[in-house]
């Protein structure tokens, strides 16, 4: 399978990353292009073994999906500029926060298969979760690679388009909040004695065995919080002051404003045009 990725950013190289360590994607064929960052594709073909080419025909030519991963502003001048290349026989895929089928269809002026995807960084370890969404003339076997091709590197939900701004704002941008506990965590073992060196694994087991805990035994947060929170316990003290700090109404607001901010996007980029 011959996959051109239109675009070499962050997304593009974790989806590339992901990829090429896929052992259901030995076969596929990877090609990367970019809007003049030379520098950046010898990089990307050094590192995972991909084609890289400034030659649209050539890199178009044959392939069945075209990944769109260019900065949104540069979405129209990249769409117009491969107009004359698609065919309705390929699949293009958007992983551009914010931008819809219809404004990547418009730019193309004609019907063509297009999926839009929203996965997050966590494609470099085959662990992203991608929410995924198709316009009516993708077809069943479309429909497979693109599946396909996200279920290499994490697992797939198949939304609505009108759903994947709220799944951008909880799980595109979701890894980064995670981040930041982490980061908050780091901090205070410091201030209370602990080297980071130190408190790393405690803190990087602690996230995973609370998240295989949640996957594992399918019991729901709140149960499993409750169940370590006895009455006059370290627990119960430490959550009175995320409840003090409105903690978990930050996140609610957190993910929110993710959310309204791709909506907002959208607007931008696509009244400007």
């Amino acid at each position: 399978m011959k996959v051109v990725f239109l675009g070499a950013g962050s997304m593009a190289e974790s989806l590339i990353q992901g990829m090429v360590q896929a052992p259901n994607l030995k076969d596929i064929n990877l090609w990367v292009t970019n809007r003049s960052d030379f520098a950046r594709l010898q990089k990307m073909k050094d590192l995972y073994r991909v084609n890289i080419s400034y030659d649209l025909g050539e890199m178009m030519k044959g392939a069945e999906v075209i990944l769109l991963a260019m900065k949104p502003k540069d979405a129209k001048a990249a769409l117009e500029s491969i107009r004359s290349y698609v065919t309705q026989d390929q699949l293009i895929i958007s992983v551009l926060a914010g931008l819809s089928i219809e404004f990547i269809s418009d730019r193309l002026t004609y019907s063509v298969p297009i999926a839009r995807a929203m996965p997050n960084t966590s494609a470099s370890i085959q662990q992203s979760a991608t929410g995924l969404a198709f316009n009516n003339h993708v077809s069943p076997r479309q429909q497979g690679l693109a599946i396909s091709v996200f279920s290499a590197v994490g697992t797939v939900t198949i939304v609505e388009e009108s759903r994947l701004d709220l799944v951008t704002g909880l799980s595109g941008s979701g890894p980064a909040y995670i981040y930041y506990v982490v980061e908050a965590m780091e901090q205070a073992a410091v201030e209370l004695g602990l080297s980071p060196e130190e408190a790393k694994p405690f803190i990087l087991q602690t996230l995973e065995g609370a998240s295989k805990m949640l996957i594992m035994t399918n019991q729901s947060p709140s149960h499993l919080r409750k169940a370590i929170t006895s009455e006059g316990g370290t627990t119960e003290a430490g959550i009175r002051e995320l409840e003090k700090h409105h903690v978990k109404e930050a996140f609610k607001a957190c993910i929110k404003e993710a959310t309204e901010h791709s909506g907002r996007l959208r607007t931008l980029f696509e009244q400007a045009d």
